[in-house]
């Protein structure tokens, strides 16, 4: 088995170390987003602290679902009318004609991603009018070497959509699949036989798109340890190349649609911990590499051999093996990192609409980094992107002593190192089997936001 492979499960240490905490998709997180920042300052301390020969990656957020599915807790608008969805798509030109001002600077796009809602809510027309707007705006690849994917719904594509999408220039797929038991299905309302996933799977390859991730929740109602289990056999049989495994997070006061869901009809946390358990078994078994946190990849996948090369990077579409890229994020609620800077852009539509309308930009909220900052997020991305770190490498970097900058740090990993969590020498951190699977918690040492000795609020559970 593979050094990526090692995981060791210890109830105890999950159960005592099981707190909220970021997912650090971000250092600052979100929650340091701040509203009084100007968005001229933002957008000009991104420009100037950019490295404008490094390519980006682009990011399209596109909020139309035809049907509420209860446990989503994405930036959503639950409509059956599909003319709603080209006055969005006009506004999104403009703000695209912004930032490319802004941004482009015929830097090439490694990476692009769109994401939602239901992307392929939008008609084909639309979607190639969207991606030529893109490539009008942003210099695109065009021989298929970039990075550039979608989230589907397996319920709303068909085999001409696929055909269209590969047409335009994808070549990696993410199908959000969650469970296969009609029972589960219906209790969230979304009902989609495993037959229909095949379907688009089996198209999705024959057209060769080279990546086919899926999404499965674990902790929905009705899941039981052996219910799961064969969901897993299903999703094993079928051989996705990533899975994406997330931990529902039941909060009904602050995402109306899981008021749906009866929390009598939820897993207990035992049973969500052994689900997890037999999940990261399953997988491993069938041959998958434990990425990190809810992440799996067959070991010639691209983020299994970029986290064995030490390459690995994560932002706000998670794992990614574009370390170098910018992130222009378009559309409403998108956040970008460009530079030293992160901001989001107005979450409702309409503000979203108005503000670009207004003054060509949506931005609502950011964050300028610091040079500690700048440390902390270069020291939590390689804790939990590699599970180790080398001092030498932050001190060359910074031009820092490593154990005078974070002395106080270090003594709160103390506590983990006699839990067998973290091995600490003179040179280096390394996370343990036992730990990886605590790592945002090991990771939360190094926040400077977050105080150290007590439970976070407005973040989920890190298991």
């Amino acid at each position: 088995m593979s050094q990526n492979n090692l995981i060791k499960w210890d109830l105890d240490l999950i159960r005592r170390y099981d707190l909220s905490g970021p997912r650090y998709t971000s250092y600052p997180t979100a929650i340091q987003f701040d509203p009084e920042l100007s968005a001229n300052d933002l957008v000009s301390t991104g420009q100037q602290t950019a490295d404008r020969t490094s390519p980006l990656s682009l990011y399209v957020h596109i909020p139309f679902c035809a049907h509420v599915c209860y446990y989503c807790a994405c930036n959503k608008v639950i409509t059956r009318n599909r003319k709603k969805a080209q006055p969005y798509l006009d506004t999104v030109y403009k703000e695209m004609a912004q930032l490319s001002e802004w941004y482009s600077d015929d830097r090439i796009v490694e990476q692009l991603h769109w994401g939602g809602g239901t992307p392929t809510f939008i008609s084909n027309e639309q979607m190639i009018e969207l991606m030529q707007q893109l490539r009008k705006h942003f210099k695109l690849l065009d021989d298929d070497s970039g990075d550039y994917s979608i989230e589907i719904d397996p319920r709303e594509v068909d085999h001409e959509t696929l055909r269209v999408l590969r047409e335009i220039g994808f070549n990696r797929v993410s199908f959000g699949v969650q469970d296969v038991e009609l029972q589960v299905q219906e209790a969230v309302n979304r009902v989609q036989p495993v037959e229909e996933v095949a379907d688009v799977l089996q198209e999705a390859r024959r057209l060769g798109f080279r990546s086919i991730n899926m999404d499965l929740i674990y902790g929905l109602p009705h899941q039981t340890l052996e219910s799961f289990s064969k969901t897993l056999d299903t999703i094993i049989e079928l051989s996705p190349d990533r899975l994406s495994v997330f931990n529902y997070a039941h909060m009904p006061d602050r995402f109306r649609s899981q008021k749906h869901i009866n929390a009598e009809d939820l897993p207990s946390p035992e049973t969500k911990l052994a689900i997890l358990e037999t999940t990261i078994n399953k997988l491993m078994d069938a041959g998958y590499v434990y990425i990190g946190m809810d992440h799996f990849a067959k070991p010639d996948d691209e983020l299994a051999l970029a986290q064995q090369n030490g390459k690995l990077h994560r932002n706000f579409q998670g794992y990614t093996t574009h370390s170098d890229c910018d992130l222009v994020a378009i559309g409403v609620s998108s956040i970008s990192q460009i530079g030293d800077v992160y901001y989001q852009n107005e979450h409702d539509i309409a503000a979203y609409t108005a503000a670009v309308e207004e003054r060509s930009d949506a931005i609502k909220r950011g964050v300028t980094l610091t040079r500690d900052d700048r440390i902390r997020r270069a020291v939590i991305t390689q804790l939990i992107c590699q599970f180790e770190l080398e001092k030498a490498a932050i001190e060359q970097q910074f031009d820092i002593r490593f154990d005078d900058y974070f002395a106080e740090e270090l003594e709160d990993l103390a506590r983990f190192t006699e839990d067998g969590l973290v091995e600490l020498n003179e040179k280096q951190i390394s996370v343990t089997p036992a730990g990886r699977l605590l790592i945002r918690r090991i990771c939360m040492s190094f926040d400077a936001y977050i105080p150290k000795q007590q439970p976070t609020k407005g973040f989920s559970r890190i298991i």
